[in-house]
């Protein structure tokens, strides 16, 4: 009889620590888990909402990085709230200071102005609410930015290919046209390109045009192909408004079998809809605009926002991430950018 007694209550104490085990293990998941429940809320500054306002120098505005943003946050647990910063410091600071108040979760800024980093930098800090930045540091916040310099070397290294491959025994030489943007992207981008031009010919003779109108322009370049007759031109543009319009004075110029154009940027000016003339689609593959150098500026939320849902979750992510930059051409074009009014 005791030995029946023993055996049941030790059946009962197995099956209890069994159990309860189980039960404790369940709990502690279920604290440790992540709550998939939450809507996480997410402010969004930037520069300027005016379509004059053209982001890094290129074709790019505002919007386009809204409309990304707003692309990329389908189907995850965010709720977005947008800015406008319209290129003022006391707005920039005025809407830090409301997302604050509202308590968002995250705060990502897209601002040139050192002033208002600095601000968004000190004051998020205090109000224990993480922050991102895009292209322009804020002091101990991840940066998610373009590489301006890899971006250049890729036209470089691209142009010097073509050479090698059509112009063998050929004098070459190269240009680097545009830069209205701010003096040390221009200088980050040109230092690129000649570094990938000179990679795959180190005595290559590179000049330098500068930009702003198309009048200016049209001189500065008409003056370099006239004094580089009998020579092969590369020509490296720092935007693509710089690639249709050096494309227009090359022609002009009765040059177009001395001259090939890459350009930076891969904005819609020079791709776009499947019934649109553009110079880099799948249809104008005998242009002398080889391709642009894409900065995916109008797709930034796609790269951003699992960096956003990292930071929320509290996991580490990279002091500094870099837009994947390459070359897009005819031949890949609809590849990277499907035509939007094609079914």
């Amino acid at each position: 009889m005791r030995v029946d007694q023993s055996a049941s209550v030790f059946r009962r104490r197995f099956l209890c620590s069994v159990f309860c085990g189980a039960a404790a293990a369940w709990i502690l998941d279920s604290a440790a888990a992540p709550d998939n429940t939450r809507v996480y809320r997410i402010a969004i500054a930037c520069v300027s909402d005016d379509p004059a306002t053209r982001l890094e120098g290129l074709g790019f505005s505002c919007a386009d990085v809204r409309a990304g943003f707003v692309l990329a946050a389908r189907n995850q647990p965010v709720e977005l709230s947008f800015y406008d910063n319209r290129g003022e410091r006391n707005v920039a600071i005025s809407n830090i200071d409301e997302a604050i108040r509202k308590r968002v979760d995250l705060f990502i800024e897209y601002d040139p102005n050192p002033e208002v980093n600095a601000e968004a930098g000190s004051r998020l800090k205090a109000a224990a609410i993480p922050a991102l930045a895009i292209n322009y540091p804020i002091p101990g916040v991840p940066l998610y930015g373009a590489d301006n310099a890899a971006a250049g070397a890729i036209a470089g290294e691209a142009l010097i290919k073509f050479a090698a491959a059509n112009w063998k025994g050929a004098t070459v030489v190269s240009a680097i046209v545009g830069g209205t943007m701010p003096v040390e992207l221009v200088e980050t981008r040109v230092s690129g390109i000649t570094a990938g031009l000179r990679r795959g010919r180190s005595r290559i003779a590179v000049t330098r045009i500068e930009g702003g109108s198309f009048e200016r322009l049209e001189k500065s370049l008409t003056a370099f192909l006239v004094a580089q007759r009998g020579k092969k031109i590369l020509v490296a543009a720092l935007d693509d408004r710089t690639v249709v319009n050096a494309k227009e004075i090359i022609e002009a110029a009765g040059r177009s079998d001395d001259c090939v154009i890459i350009g930076l940027g891969l904005d819609r000016s020079i791709h776009g809809g499947s019934h649109e003339k553009k110079e880099i689609s799948y249809d104008n593959r005998g242009s002398i605009v080889l391709g642009s150098v894409a900065f995916y500026v109008d797709r930034y939320g796609y790269d951003i926002m699992p960096l956003a849902l990292r930071i929320l979750r509290g996991e580490t992510v990279p002091a500094q991430t870099k837009t994947k930059h390459i070359l897009v051409t005819p031949a890949n074009v609809f590849r990277e950018y499907p035509p939007f009014d094609m079914n």
